[in-house]
């Protein structure tokens, strides 16, 4: 057991790693919040004064930016239904007994480990190109006119495209929690008469239901401010322009930092209400 002196030394050694940390993380948020306030023109005159809040009226009154909100809302309801339903088919079928086993999981995963930047290039030359891509010559084959994918189905090659790199970790996560579950439970299912349906929605899934919610939280922090993947695809045309995406194009075109950094607080406040309202999901899950 614990006691107080060591509870005490354990503070002092980690304090200065917490302490760095809170620096990692306020400093740059506090810097934002002071820009936000500011007419900060990097090329024409600098710190030009106090803006007060002129620059999140003009960031939420431009007409870009609801629909870069529901877009980024598209794109992260996109990706974690595609990652949590085939996260848990994949899950499933890689828990099964199979020839190559091991290599067959490294290989389900390692999109993971792959750069966005890469990933999207390799979706967009190799896969979505209309002329010579793979889909073009599969749509050729049956006799159909090649999809210029990123131009007439734009919103979903960027979902598609952030979904394989991020299905690998949700498989990752519910195959563990899949391994986890009690054989005795199937089997006394099965002899029961249960049939593989039955047994999946009423013993695999809710045993699922916890690492589920917590797949939907980190991937949802991480998917709110995706960006790569489309600034090598679409540049944020058809479409396809996010919250993060629109900041950048202002910070970028107008060299307006007050602009782009009330931005970013717009962007945070939308981060935190996701996060809060995924909090209270896997809250009453863990509490279950």
């Amino acid at each position: 057991m614990a006691t107080q002196h060591s509870r005490s030394a354990a503070r002092i050694m980690m304090a200065p790693a917490v302490f760095l940390l809170l620096v990692w993380m306020l400093v740059p948020l506090c810097m934002t919040l002071w820009f936000s306030f500011r007419n900060y023109l990097p090329l024409r005159g600098g710190d030009l004064g106090f803006a007060g809040f002129n620059n999140f009226t003009r960031f939420v009154s431009s007409s870009a930016f609801w629909p870069s909100v529901l877009t980024t809302l598209i794109i992260v309801g996109g990706v974690l239904l595609i990652s949590i339903v085939f996260g848990v088919l994949l899950a499933i079928l890689l828990d099964k007994p199979m020839w190559g086993q091991g290599i067959v999981r490294i290989l389900v995963i390692a999109p993971f480990f792959v750069m966005p930047t890469v990933s999207a290039l390799v979706w967009k030359n190799m896969f979505m190109d209309p002329v010579n891509g793979v889909l073009a010559h599969l749509w050729r084959f049956f006799g159909a006119d090649p999809l210029v994918w990123l131009q007439d189905a734009s919103v979903f090659s960027i979902i598609l495209i952030v979904s394989w790199q991020w299905l690998p970790f949700a498989t990752l996560i519910l195959l563990t929690a899949i391994q986890s579950l009690d054989s005795e439970q199937l089997e006394a299912a099965e002899i029961d008469g249960a049939t593989p349906l039955a047994r999946f929605f009423f013993i695999s899934l809710p045993h699922l239901s916890r690492a589920i919610t917590i797949v939907v939280l980190i991937q949802t922090i991480f998917v709110l401010a995706v960006f790569a993947e489309i600034f090598v695809t679409t540049g944020g045309a058809f479409g396809t322009r996010t919250l993060t995406y629109l900041i950048y194009q202002r910070v970028l075109e107008s060299q307006n930092i007050g602009l782009g950094s009330a931005g970013g607080v717009y962007a945070i406040i939308l981060a935190n209400i996701v996060a809060i309202f995924l909090m209270r999901i896997v809250g009453k899950n863990l509490d279950n």
